[in-house]
């Protein structure tokens, strides 16, 4: 495993992932409501910060590795996925389009390993859909995780919970999307 700044990052964002979920599980006498959701939102954004962030360095300073194009994905699809828990224990978010979200990350996982092993990982790279799909995830789910208003008469909530449908619309888009590109290499199963 090469040490790289992009790898450390990644290692980062996982490494805030049981910070971010603890912060919504504390006593309210040790932790208000109000501090909880800005202090998980804001530990949330860094991390989804930090992937963007990863990946540009990776680029940027010739650090990619197999190790980090492993890594990094993984560590997403655990982010976004103890987001969307924690949102619907917390009654914040349906249950429906987490399932949907956290299943088709799984589903596409598997999808580019077995792509991969047939040497045809170029043929699902991301597409233009999968990056708006996470754009708008990423805003519901600091939204969701928020909970209060930014902006007056805006709720946060319902802009959220709105930005989560359309992203779980997206990723089912998305996952057929790429389960098209997949098709024609079904024959080498």
């Amino acid at each position: 495993m090469p040490f790289n700044v992009p790898n450390a990052l990644t290692w980062l964002r996982i490494l805030m992932i049981p910070v971010f979920t603890a912060i919504y599980y504390l006593p309210h006498t040790w932790l208000s409501p109000h501090a909880q959701n800005w202090i998980g939102t804001l530990i949330f954004s860094i991390a989804a910060i930090t992937d963007w962030f990863d990946g540009y360095l990776a680029r940027k300073l010739s650090q990619t590795s197999a190790f980090g194009a492993f890594l990094d994905p993984v560590a997403d699809k655990l982010m976004v996925s103890a987001a969307l828990i924690v949102l619907v224990q917390l009654g914040r978010a349906d249950a429906i389009p987490a399932i949907i979200i956290i299943g088709r990350e799984i589903a596409i996982s598997a999808l580019r390993e077995w792509m991969a092993k047939l040497g045809k990982a170029k043929s699902i790279a991301v597409s233009f859909i999968g990056k708006v799909k996470t754009a708008l995830q990423m805003t519901a789910l600091v939204l969701l995780l928020l909970y209060e208003p930014l902006v007056p008469n805006v709720s946060t909530a319902l802009v959220g919970t709105i930005s989560l449908w359309v992203a779980a619309l997206l990723t089912m888009w998305s996952m057929f999307y790429y389960l098209r590109l997949a098709a024609p290499h079904l024959d080498e199963l």
